[in-house]
């Protein structure tokens, strides 16, 4: 399992601040103009293009129901974007795509890789456990 660095508390934070995951960014290995949806979408069709984060919040077209209730019941937003498109800071750590990135108050710290994502098998539900277990391992707590 990947694992970013944890920082620890800047002098003056409250104990633990900087280790509060304040929300969840996912980040698509694809790019969000319309050409890059529609060039997804028939590569995968062709067995050419696949992303283990879009086959757990996507059916074929559109946001998969049981992804948006899970991600709805999750302790922080979840905010997902295309690697054409993802925040400067989740870019610069956020190497392999497909990635989930918590942004705590001490930095950006990767916690799911493609290998983990792809281990959820297309489950919110499972990959919302993996992100539990996750963030007790690196020693993070929701806000």
């Amino acid at each position: 399992m990947q694992q970013g660095c944890a920082t620890l508390p800047a002098v003056g934070d409250p104990i633990g601040a900087a280790n509060r995951i304040e929300r969840l960014v996912g980040v698509y290995d694809a790019d969000g103009t319309l050409r890059g949806e529609v060039t997804y979408w028939v590569s995968k069709r062709l067995g050419r293009a696949h992303c283990a984060l879009c086959d757990i919040t996507h059916g074929s077209v559109r946001e998969r129901p049981d992804w948006r209730r899970c991600r709805d019941s999750l302790p922080v937003p979840f905010e997902t974007y295309h690697r054409d498109d993802q925040p400067d800071a989740v870019r610069e750590i956020a190497a392999d795509l497909p990635a989930v990135v918590a942004m705590t108050g001490g930095g950006v710290v990767v916690m799911l890789g493609p290998d983990d994502l792809e281990a959820c098998e297309g489950s919110p539900e499972r990959m919302a456990s993996v992100l539990e277990k996750v963030a007790g391992d690196l020693g993070l707590s929701w806000r």
